[in-house]
């Protein structure tokens, strides 16, 4: 099983890495279906189904896929760009993407949200279709957005998880347990048999400048959440506070004012700016998902800024590492909200924040286990209930509260030798398992929890 770095860490915009960049990415790849046909095509219609249409508005569902029709993907988003294009497609009802246009579309009649059943491959669906001159459809695809920017066709999920074309890979562990064996066997780390994968799939010179973008990336979404105040969009009314808690912290440094556990707060500020950003629809890295996009580079910057010793040159390690443990935790269970509630998102954004840092600070690859172990196990049961559909309440928090549990968790199994009675694929497993048990008003449709109990919203 093989999953790169650079697909666990995705470029991309926010609010949402399965509700807005995984319809952008569906409708990029329905596009190249389209240039590949060898027929003329008119127009275009969507629909949208399950999570995708229960909370597809405010997680700017619906203007993903109309972006993403119009030729715009992820990695490359311009927002102003993107402003200039809707307002254009709204008043022309024509979409113009490249080496196609101009195809019909008129998102009040082209866009449906479909609010019955979910499709049965997955809760976030959605249905793409090309039509002729007389409106009928002559090309349509299913895609799912399977969690973290994922997308799979109809036939892709049928064809199972474990589908892997390319050159074989050196480590292809599947679990936590094969993982550790092959650590013991081979005398490397977790972050270097990973980096082995990476190797075998690429090349040297590529995995540094794209691990070094990642962080790039992360740290300025950071600093722009840190000097941004405002009001999230929405209707929520939802004030940014990351920029006045960071100033209230900078404020107290060298003053003697600080208890100890205001390092906590430290975390969260991090955590917040970033999904605060995410929120506001800006550039962030899927890590592994949007909405758990800040628990990650928070305790990156967490252990750079206030942990002694701490280097930039091992973030690629750190990295590595978080990658490892997402990827038994996608193969195996989920990091999608909307199959598994937020314990596939925060949780395992937190066991995979909560690895890498166990590995920067000298942890073995049984106690990197361990902390991931710990991390996740103390998500397990939670659900996905975004506010008014809004990836602002309790997400932001939540982000900080993940990073502050990994740093608890990674300081943990470094006082331990990496012994412990619950096993990392045992948690992995229960968290498939409670997500399924999970009832569908608790994975990210607002139909239960907090998304039905806070008044006036």
């Amino acid at each position: 099983m093989f999953l790169s770095v650079f697909d666990m860490f995705k470029i991309g915009v926010g609010p949402s890495s399965s509700h807005t960049m995984g319809p952008m990415v569906a409708a990029a790849r329905f596009l190249d279906r389209m240039r590949a046909a060898p027929f003329e095509c008119h127009g275009l219609r969507a629909s949208l189904h399950g999570s995708l249409a229960f909370t597809g508005v405010g997680h700017a569902t619906d203007r993903a896929t109309i972006l993403g029709l119009a030729g715009f993907e992820p990695d490359s988003y311009d927002a102003e760009k993107a402003e200039t294009a809707l307002a254009t497609i709204h008043e022309t009802c024509q979409v113009h993407p490249e080496g196609l246009g101009p195809l019909t579309f008129d998102p009040k009649v082209d866009l449906r949200f479909d609010f019955g059943p979910a499709l049965p491959g997955h809760a976030n669906g959605m249905i793409l279709m090309a039509t002729d001159a007389q409106g009928d459809v002559i090309l349509q695809e299913t895609y799912y957005s399977i969690g973290g920017g994922f997308v799979m066709t109809e036939a892709e999920l049928a064809a199972g998880k474990d589908t892997d074309e390319g050159p074989p890979i050196p480590y292809p562990f599947k679990s936590a347990v094969e993982m550790l064996e092959m650590a013991a066997h081979s005398g490397k780390s977790i972050a270097e048999m990973k980096k082995a994968n990476e190797i075998a799939r690429g090349c040297p010179v590529s995995f540094a400048k794209g691990a070094a973008r990642i962080w790039d990336v992360m740290n300025a979404c950071i600093e722009r959440g840190l000097t941004t105040e405002g009001t999230l969009p929405g209707g929520l009314g939802v004030k940014r506070r990351a920029k006045a808690i960071h100033e209230s912290l900078m404020a107290e440094r060298g003053m003697n004012l600080s208890a100890p556990h205001t390092i906590n707060d430290w975390m969260s500020a991090y955590a917040m700016a970033v999904n605060e950003e995410n929120a506001a629809g800006g550039q962030v890295v899927t890590a592994p998902t949007n909405g758990a996009a800040g628990v990650l580079p928070a305790v990156i910057r967490y252990w750079l800024d206030h942990v002694p010793g701490a280097t930039a040159s091992r973030i690629d390690e750190f990295l590595l590492t978080a990658a490892a443990i997402g990827g038994l935790v996608k193969f195996n269970a989920s990091i999608s909200g909307a199959e598994a509630g937020c314990q596939a998102e925060v949780g395992s954004a937190s066991a995979m924040a909560a690895a890498g840092l166990c590995a920067v600070m000298g942890g073995t690859p049984e106690q990197v286990e361990n902390a991931a172990e710990i991390a996740l196990e103390h998500h397990l049961g939670m659900t996905c209930d975004p506010v008014k559909g809004l990836v602002q309440v309790p997400c932001i928090e939540r982000n900080g509260l993940g990073a502050i549990k990994a740093v608890s968790a990674a300081s943990l199994a470094l006082r331990g030798d990496g012994t412990h009675f619950v096993p990392l694929d045992a948690v992995i497993e229960t968290m498939r398992q409670t997500g399924q048990d999970m009832h569908e008003k608790y994975k990210e449709t607002s139909l239960g929890g907090l998304a039905v109990n806070v008044p006036n919203c």
